[in-house]
């Protein structure tokens, strides 16, 4: 019988399958679907200390292979999603959680990590720095090593739960940036979010995004994704979540031959809301085509 079994930082994964932050929300547009634990664990929407309505409409533009979106992290706050949203899903997902959680400053992270560390349902912390640093010019966090080292150092002091920093690829070298946040303590890293991407409507004129930019996804990206990967695992000993444009068994497996322990599943929700449960039951049989009877030995084979 295949293994398609895997682990994060201790915590065991029925398969590797996740789906990625902003394309599953709290569950509550799936969990009718289909049964939520066939997954390999959830990845929620993206969490800010206080609700936030996002960015102004239209926030999304279609791109052959993929979408544009800049949707501004809307969620409904920190204490909303603590209270209310966690303990909704955890009726119908019975598995840890990955919270992705947001932040503007320092303080902001630490907060945030903070609070979900007392969260049951948690059981990985995903920091997303690509926010912008109010207090360092705009520039992101995850664009600089010394930032990305000291949002981690920060946030390990206030959680016992494994930290994994979600690094952007909009940056001139991924790797030395994994290095910096596995050097401040991460215990993984998740990547990569999304490309900087623009469409612009011809007969208006105008872009067609009111923020004119925003995250390029979808299955246009994978191969950058699979490259950074590869070139991350071979700079850090630390676990990978490798994402980015996946929508197939065959991706999953890709990803993880490039160094990825799980893997997360984006955009393909948006566009088929069965993907993560047709991957799940597509990876076994394409295990054994492949001869692979235990699914975490493919992890970094790619030399």
């Amino acid at each position: 019988m295949v293994d398609i079994s895997t682990e994060l930082s201790g915590i065991h994964l029925d398969n590797p399958v996740i789906p990625a932050s902003g394309t599953f929300g709290y569950g509550r547009e799936y969990w009718d679907l289909y049964d939520l634990d066939i997954l390999g664990s959830i990845s929620i929407k993206g969490t800010t200390v206080e609700e936030r309505y996002g960015n102004e409409l239209p926030r999304i533009a279609e791109c052959p292979d993929g979408l544009i979106n800049s949707v501004g992290l809307q969620n409904p706050g920190m204490d909303a999603v603590i209270h209310e949203e966690i303990p909704e899903l955890a009726k119908h997902f019975h598995k840890p959680l990955i919270a992705n959680v947001s932040g503007f400053s320092i303080p902001e992270y630490v907060r945030l990590a903070e609070a979900m560390d007392a969260v049951k349902e948690v059981g990985i912390l995903e920091v997303n720095v690509s926010c912008p640093n109010v207090h360092g010019g705009g520039m992101a966090f995850g664009t600089s090593c010394q930032n990305v080292a000291e949002v981690t150092r920060e946030v390990k002091k206030v959680t016992s739960k494994p930290v994994y920093i979600k690094l952007s690829p909009n940056v001139t070298d991924i790797a030395s940036i994994a290095k910096a946040a596995e050097d401040a303590g991460a215990d993984g890293l998740s990547l990569i979010n999304t490309l900087l991407g623009m469409r612009i409507d011809i007969r208006r004129r105008q872009p067609v995004i009111a923020n004119k930019m925003g995250g390029f996804s979808g299955p246009a990206i994978f191969p950058v994704a699979v490259r950074m990967v590869y070139q991350v695992a071979k700079a850090v000993k630390i676990p990978l979540i490798g994402m980015g444009g996946v929508s197939s068994a065959e991706d999953v497996i890709e990803m993880m031959m490039a160094g990825a322990s799980a893997v997360q599943v984006g955009a393909a929700n948006l566009v088929n809301p069965f993907a993560c449960q047709q991957i799940i039951e597509d990876l076994p049989e394409l295990c054994r085509e492949l001869k692979i009877e235990k699914l975490s030995d493919v992890i970094g084979v790619i030399v």
